[in-house]
């Protein structure tokens, strides 16, 4: 069986049809190319046809091109990489460009055959770009649907002439959105913005209709007839200037320059635009092979495509056991987390209890999912009777006995060890004695809570990041006790709730957190040294972290920093590495700067709470250095400290897959999402000089620059992260 296949009707219609066998969604590869070439080949050329039809044979179109592909054919190409690339890229432009052409007289533009697209469903990537070269796009009316070009989200951009295409169809402002923030839109809403033609019922009947019907000037892109103008100007028109002009600074404000993709793909629009299309093509590909030569957009792919995708898969689901899908949930603690828990649980179809002490509290909680719900009504994201159903699904209770029947618990009570022991003890009064308890814990190792329950191998750690509805990572944390029944149950779930698992070791602050709190700790500690906050800030921001050390610990909340930094100090004893950190925050814990919450912090904020500038209150207590520090030194001292972690996480079996690494710092807390993870960019760095960068950041600020033994074994043997650990990945 081939990805694609052809019959032509009665009628003379071929209707070519996408169906990868065994994938629920049809992806594009380099074989399904060549498949699709020749079948476009033979419906030119015989005579019998009338016109094509282009269709899926399942209910979505297209999820894009299959990006191992772009992975392999580098690999295969020895010396000249850019070559092959290039040359694949045009390849393609070729390909799209006869069905846009359709066989039509080069200079009459006539006598072509019409050729539809006609999408059941979601097309993305490649799968819109191909409709794109059609002559006119039917999409079914599936408000469930996704049409738009996300590859900017993964570290490329659409270089299968979905840029060149678009802005010329739309011109480059009305284009931005869906091409540099990787806009999806439903179909409905891509029609109204003029990326597809229609939106009927039955796409294939309407197809085949019009392509029947159409006439030699239906088949002519705007491009390609006598007299084209760019909508909203060319780049030296008066308004296409200013478009230009505008775009080009919204992108660096929006990117800071560290993403490579958003700067190439304003280059390929800029320069396309001033030259005869099928020169803006070449102009395409040449900039989408100088971007996937880049090892940011490599590993971009390979973290937020790649192994995202294996996580959610199960890559690293215990083997052997069978589906764990919850049914039903039990949520204890109607807090912020929750509530949040009980929303997306719901949202997934699974029946959930609420369970908090007081009524007033759990009624709370479930009007949490109430108030979203009523949103996505009034947006029209989703109808009144599913959000009512959804609702219906949510219990609020104070009552354990509710909770009979649960195949999990999810607790999310305060961070007190009491409290959770108590609540344990509570639960598995009533539940089954194959009900798994996961309690939902930044910070609490979970052996030592794990002491409280009757089934310790039953007890697991799941970490959910705020707000649970936003954050697509979940953590899940295995207790020496925890038993392969557990975790596959913690991963089904993660999985149902539409999240990204990865599963650690138990030890203090697991991963995430572990790496989180070095990064704002250098941070304070450059406030005490007299760095200026605005440089540590904006030095963080420069280097691809989304928020400041500064600004993070803001929205997290002071109070909560001097109490673990309390609890840390207390467990550590002598070796505790942080007292002038502490200095700075309890000093702020005592002027009642407690971040956000409070309107005041290391920043200021006004009546309403919007962030402003940095609080002056800092120079006075904490004065300026007359000597500013190189940026690239801060840079790497805040990057650095979460590195070194993430690679002594590594070692101390806590983090057991590197890829679980750096898909959970990027989805975790934002590490720099264009160095693909902690591991990706010290393999950007080179083992040999990131060892050599750890003994001069060591001897200039202090032993927790310290290069790890394996970093440091390392070096001395040439190796990278991926090319020692990733062999695991592959096996897996």
């Amino acid at each position: 069986m081939t990805d694609f296949t052809m019959k032509t009707d009665a009628d003379g219609v071929a209707i070519i049809t996408w169906d990868v066998p065994g994938k629920s969604m049809n992806v594009m590869t380099r074989e399904s190319m060549v498949v699709l070439n020749g079948l476009i080949d033979d419906a030119l050329a015989d005579d019998a046809v009338k016109g094509i039809v282009i269709t899926s044979g399942k209910a979505d179109f297209a999820g894009g091109m299959d990006l191992n592909v772009l992975a392999s054919i580098r690999a295969e190409a020895g010396d000249d990489p850019a070559q092959a690339l290039f040359d694949f890229t045009m390849n393609g432009h070729h390909m799209l460009r006869k069905i846009e052409r359709a066989g039509m007289d080069p200079k009459t533009l006539k006598g072509g055959k019409p050729i539809a697209a006609a999408l059941p469903g979601t097309a993305l990537g490649i799968g819109l770009e191909l409709p794109l070269a059609t002559h006119r796009i039917f999409a079914a009316d599936n408000p469930k649907a996704k049409i738009g070009l996300p590859e900017i989200m993964v570290g490329i951009f659409p270089g299968a002439g979905g840029t060149t295409r678009l802005v010329r169809k739309m011109g480059a402002m009305a284009a931005s959105p869906f091409l540099l923030e990787g806009k999806l839109s439903d179909p409905k809403k891509a029609k109204a913005a003029g990326i597809i033609d229609e939106v009927v019922d039955d796409p294939v009947a309407a197809a085949k209709e019009w392509v029947l019907n159409a006439k030699d000037a239906d088949l002519v892109k705007p491009w390609d007839a006598k007299g084209y103008k760019m909508p909203g100007g060319a780049p030296y028109h008066p308004a296409g200037f200013m478009t230009f002009v505008g775009a080009s600074a919204m992108v660096n404000g929006k990117t800071k320059g560290v993403f490579p993709a958003a700067k190439a793909l304003l280059s390929a629009v800029y320069e396309g635009a001033l030259v005869p299309f099928d020169t803006a093509l070449k102009i395409e590909a040449r900039w989408f092979t100088h971007v996937l030569l880049n090892p940011s957009s490599s590993a971009m792919i390979r973290s937020l495509f790649i192994n995202k995708q294996a996580l959610e898969k199960g890559a690293v689901r215990p083997e052997g056991v069978q589906d764990q899908s919850v049914k039903k949930v039990g949520v204890l603690g109607a807090g912020m987390m929750g509530a949040g828990i009980a929303l997306v649980s719901a949202q997934a179809g699974i029946e959930v209890v609420l369970l908090d002490r007081e009524q007033a509290a759990a009624d709370k909680g479930k009007a949490y999912s109430a108030d979203y719900a009523a949103k996505g009504v009034s947006r029209k994201k989703i109808t009144q009777d599913k959000a009512d159903a959804m609702l219906a699904r949510i219990t609020a209770t104070t009552d354990y006995g509710d909770l009979k029947g649960c195949d999990l618990i999810v607790e999310a009570v305060f961070e007190d060890p009491k409290i959770k022991a108590e609540v344990t003890a509570e639960v598995e009064k009533v539940v089954g004695e194959e009900c798994i308890f996961a309690t939902n814990t930044s910070t609490l190792p979970i052996t030592e809570l794990a002491k409280a329950s009757k089934r310790p191998e039953q007890y697991i750690g799941i970490h959910f990041f705020s707000p649970v509805e936003k954050m697509m990572l979940v953590e899940i944390i295995k207790g020496k006790a925890t038993g392969d029944r557990a975790v596959a149950k913690a991963l089904d779930f993660v999985r149902q709730i539409r999240k990204t698992p990865i599963v650690v070791n138990d030890a203090r602050f697991f991963y995430a957190n572990r790496c989180i709190i070095p990064y704002i700790n250098e941070g304070i500690r450059m406030v005490k040294e007299g760095v200026a906050p605005a440089m540590i800030e904006n030095a963080a921001k420069l280097v691809g972290m989304p928020l400041g050390p500064l600004q993070l610990v803001d929205e997290t909340s002071i109070d909560l920093g001097a109490k673990i930094a309390r609890a840390t100090r207390a467990a550590m004893g002598d070796a505790y590495p942080d007292g002038e950190v502490d200095e700075v925050i309890f000093w702020m814990e005592k002027q009642g700067r407690l971040g956000r919450k409070t309107k005041a912090g290391f920043y200021d904020y006004d009546d309403k709470g919007k962030r402003g500038d940095l609080s002056d209150v800092l120079k006075a207590q904490y004065p300026q250095s007359g000597d500013h520090p190189d940026l690239v030194d801060v840079q790497h001292r805040l990057l650095f400290a979460q590195s070194l972690e993430a690679v002594r996480a590594l070692e101390d079996g806590v983090l057991m897959d590197i890829r679980e690494g750096d898909v959970g710092a990027i989805l975790g807390w934002g590490f720099a999402p264009w160095s693909g993870g902690p591991f990706s960019w010290l393999d950007m760095l080179g083992a040999e000089y990131a060892a050599a960068r750890c003994d001069e950041l060591t001897e200039a600020y202090g032993s927790r620059f310290a290069c790890p033994d394996l970093l440091r074994e390392m070096a001395s043997k040439g190796q990278s992260f991926y090319g020692r650990f990733g062999e695991k990945a592959k096996a897996a």
